[in-house]
């Protein structure tokens, strides 16, 4: 990143391309279009967070290449201190606030990766901060939240709730709001991100970004498209939360439901950010909930990396829209690693299942001494491994004399599992597989 940025100080031509002003065509008129953020702003943010923000590693990913077919690289934004990008624009704000705007602190609302980033650099800074989190924030965030030294308090059912009473404190208290997402600051931080990928990686033609409030992906466009504008810069949405889309009139409303990318669950992005999102975005992609969880559980097993729902949705937009990507160099943004680890272990247990490594097997026997041996037998000899094991006699249905093993048992694939199943039955059991 350093060297980029004195590339970029000496206004000298970009050795990875052509560099462009920010700004957007009018459809009717042809006409460039001021942007509230430009180039010379992310550049402005890159020398401020300097040695104050990690430059975090962008790595080919070899195996999820083989898998997609698509030449992929990941930018490791989990990997940074508080383990998200939102250090970036909450160091950026912060920076800029003057001596008496600091002696009266800063106030913020989240539930999550902003709470932590602006906590841990206001106390970085000597600056008092407050941080509201709805009431049904997992212990966890609230701790490691209040661990950066913030006064933490727990207001409201969500997040619109939680930022209402945020509003009011910096009211009545004279501190500064920092926003999560809409703010020039903000998506200048954010930005820097872009200058780190196309220097780490100068080959590549396409960038998939999380999108939730949008301060990321705009940050980020407006690097891309003034360095390399032929770069596709793509954003990714949970199907439950297309939120971008919805106010850019591409997408229904969110529906306000459960997901596992609970940190671009917005539904009311900014009103700088769809301005610079409808101008610079090429596309926007939804995923399911299914193929989240599955680039959640292959950034654990392949890449050995904690990546939270919202994080890894870039790779699940790849793997779901794999004609969009294929034979393409790029770069995929894993915005955070922030998860629950109940969440991630539910998400690894799924996983497991989905593949068949993991299987749950029904088993009907005669209520007598030996029974359970005698299956476990078969399972070990076609090199089942036994996880768990349920015996159960009182449920509806079955004769007084029988009763009903439940196992739980690891396989090497499916087609393995499918042999146990096979070798369970030939011995004379009725099995059902759940």
């Amino acid at each position: 990143m350093r060297e980029a940025r004195e590339v970029l100080s000496r206004g000298e031509e970009p050795p990875w391309g052509r560099r462009v002003t920010a700004t957007a065509r009018n459809s009717c008129h042809d006409e460039p279009v001021a942007l509230p953020v430009t180039l010379a702003d992310v550049q402005a943010a890159a020398d401020t967070i300097a040695g104050s923000v990690i430059v975090t590693p962008t790595s080919p990913a070899r195996t999820f290449s083989e898998i997609t077919g698509a030449n992929l690289w990941v930018k490791f934004e989990n990997l940074q201190f508080t383990g998200s990008f939102k250090e970036r624009g909450a160091r950026n704000f912060l920076a800029h606030l003057l001596p008496d705007e600091r002696a009266h602190g800063v106030v913020a609302a989240s539930a999550g990766n902003h709470a932590q980033g602006v906590a841990y650099h206001a106390q970085l800074l000597g600056i008092p901060a407050t941080i509201v989190m709805p009431t049904g924030t997992p212990f966890t965030k609230v701790a490691n939240t209040a661990h950066h030294g913030a006064h933490i308090m727990l207001e409201g059912d969500g997040y619109e709730a939680a930022l209402a009473h945020a509003q009011a404190v910096a009211a009545g208290t004279g501190a500064h709001l920092v926003p999560g997402f809409d703010h020039r600051l903000i998506i200048a931080g954010q930005g820097t991100v872009a200058i780190e990928v196309l220097a780490a990686a100068p080959t590549l033609d396409t960038i998939v970004v999380p999108v939730g409030g949008g301060g990321l992906i705009s940050g980020i466009a407006v690097v891309v498209k003034a360095m390399r504008p032929e770069v596709r810069v793509v954003g990714v949405q949970s199907a439950g939360y297309p939120g971008m889309l919805h106010v850019l009139g591409r997408g229904p409303a969110p529906s306000d439901g459960p997901t596992i990318a609970e940190g671009i669950a917005v539904v009311e992005p900014g009103q700088l950010t769809r301005e610079i999102v409808g101008a610079l975005v090429d596309e926007i992609v939804t995923v399911t909930e299914e193929r989240i969880e599955e680039a959640t559980a292959l950034f654990v097993e392949i890449e050995k990396s904690v990546v939270e729902g919202a994080g890894a949705t870039a790779l699940a937009a790849v793997l779901q829209h794999g004609e969009l990507f294929r034979g393409r160099n790029v770069a995929l943004i894993a915005s955070g690693g922030n998860i629950d680890p109940r969440v991630l272990t539910s998400v690894l247990m799924r996983a497991l299942a989905r593949s068949g490594r993991l299987i749950r097997l029904h088993i009907e026997v005669p209520d007598r001494p030996g029974a359970l041996a005698a299956i476990t037998t078969v399972v070990a000899a076609k090199q089942g491994n036994v996880v768990d094991v349920q015996h159960r006699r009182d449920l509806p249905g079955l004769a007084l004399t029988r009763a009903r093993l439940d196992l739980s048992v690891e396989t090497r694939d499916r087609a393995h599992a499918d042999e146990i199943v096979q070798a369970v039955t030939a011995a004379g059991f009725q099995v059902e597989m759940a």
